[in-house]
């Protein structure tokens, strides 16, 4: 199997020490990849963190698969809380919880570039990220448009971990197509009173609040007319979680329903009216999904190993084996797409239809990848939970079907492309 992915590598390319060098026609042209002398030594400081901080549960890949910080800082069981505990400390000694915060916020301030070395080494760690939502999301939204008021009431919670926060956009009929949302907010003096349905709503069941879109007025044009609001307690009068349980048989995402839930009108984030530009804020300027890229690198690594492992029940058949070559080419395309934007980042450029072709890319490569292996295993593939080899790729599959949906569709990235990339007419 090694000699058949180096004769990969060889037809792709010559690679090495992180620099790909490609002929055409008579022409040779080359990226390069490595570190700088600063970069190595932020990337080894990093490391150093992992090898001495990070706890053995995430060192052997414990915990659920989704979410696994926020999960284990709720969970019933006391090694799994310590484990996130310490993991969040750990991180908060260098202000690497929000590594994208300006440092006056309490986050590390940290380049493109920095954040992109944390995250892959994170990624090749298997260290989960901390803070969910708040950290992505919410705080970079309330940095722009907050007022110091909500900034001094919420950020020092996010970044301590004392509260984890949910994300109501989505509904049922409001997913791809989100400016048609109909829960409605409804001023009432100093409050405003809420009403409708949320749909995969990551983490509610473990969150301490939720921020979420609301129409606030029903008669303005559609992405007009809504409010960017901020319920800061789940269990706020009216509002119920539900579980929905994917087809794996896991729990991380739920449905929510507000039934004349009251929240005071401070917790309206920027302007009324205007909370879509609000929402779509995004501070975090390292969009260049590495954790993708290295997570399905290591999944094609670990195939290779199952290969090898008689007792695991794999076999490597032509079929098998032509197909774990496309896998790996794959795999480092995925890389290249994700050193491309960075290295647009570093410049001060912003990625546009660049994020769109690496996440539309790296959700069907996640599906195919993990397709690959159930396919490896043959029969075996059907056993289920057994913490078996066969299983892993099986359940792997299903977590994978609804990649190409969250985050935006496929459909929705491949318009993207179109229009902005190759700048086709809208149909």
């Amino acid at each position: 199997m090694s000699r058949l992915i180096e004769g990969v590598c060889r037809a792709a390319g010559h690679i090495r020490a992180g620099r790909i060098a490609f002929a055409t026609g008579t022409k040779e042209w080359t990226m390069d990849w490595s570190d700088s002398p600063e970069q190595a030594a932020f990337r080894q400081e990093v490391r150093a963190l992992l090898e001495t901080k990070l706890p053995e549960r995430y060192k052997r890949g414990e915990g659920p698969g989704e979410r696994t910080w926020e999960f284990d800082r709720k969970s019933d069981d006391p090694k799994a809380r310590e484990a996130a505990n310490a993991w969040l400390a750990a991180l908060a000694e260098r202000r690497w919880v929000a590594p994208q915060w300006p440092a006056e916020y309490g986050g590390g301030g940290l380049s493109s570039m920095e954040q992109f070395i944390l995250n892959q080494e994170l990624a090749r760690a298997g260290a989960p990220g901390v803070g969910g939502s708040g950290i992505g999301l919410l705080g970079p939204t309330l940095i722009v448009h907050g007022t110091e008021e909500q900034k001094a009431r919420y950020l020092p919670a996010i970044l301590n971990g004392e509260t984890a926060w949910a994300q109501g956009y989505s509904e049922p009929s409001a997913g791809s197509d989100l400016a048609s949302l109909q829960t409605r907010a409804v001023r009432d003096g100093d409050e405003f009173v809420i009403n409708g349905q949320k749909i995969w709503t990551s983490g509610a069941h473990t969150a301490d609040a939720i921020f979420l879109l609301a129409r606030t007025d029903p008669s303005a044009p559609k992405h007009r007319g809504i409010s960017f609001l901020l319920v800061d307690d789940i269990k706020t009068p009216g509002l119920s979680v539900r579980p929905l349980i994917d087809m794996g048989d896991h729990h991380y995402f739920n449905e929510t329903f507000f039934e004349d839930v009251r929240i005071p009108a401070r917790n309206l984030v920027g302007e009324e009216n205007r909370g879509w530009y609000v929402g779509m804020t995004l501070l975090d300027f390292e969009r260049s999904n590495i954790g993708g890229a290295v997570g399905s690198r290591r999944m094609i690594a670990g195939l290779i190993d199952d290969l090898g492992d008689a007792a695991a029940g794999a076999t490597a058949t032509h079929a098998v084996r032509a197909e774990i070559a496309d896998r790996y080419i794959e795999t480092e395309v995925m890389f290249q797409f994700s050193f491309r934007i960075i290295s647009m980042q570093n410049r001060g450029l912003v990625p546009n239809y660049e994020a769109s072709m690496s996440k539309l890319f790296n959700s069907e490569i996640s599906q195919r990848l993990s397709l690959t292996g159930t396919r490896a295993f043959g029969l075996h593939a059907n056993r289920w939970g057994d913490g078996s080899a066969a299983s892993r790729y099986s359940d792997a599959y299903v977590r994978a079907v609804p990649a190409t949906i969250r985050g935006g569709t496929s459909e929705v990235q491949r318009n993207v492309i179109a229009t902005r990339g190759l700048g086709l007419p809208r149909g």
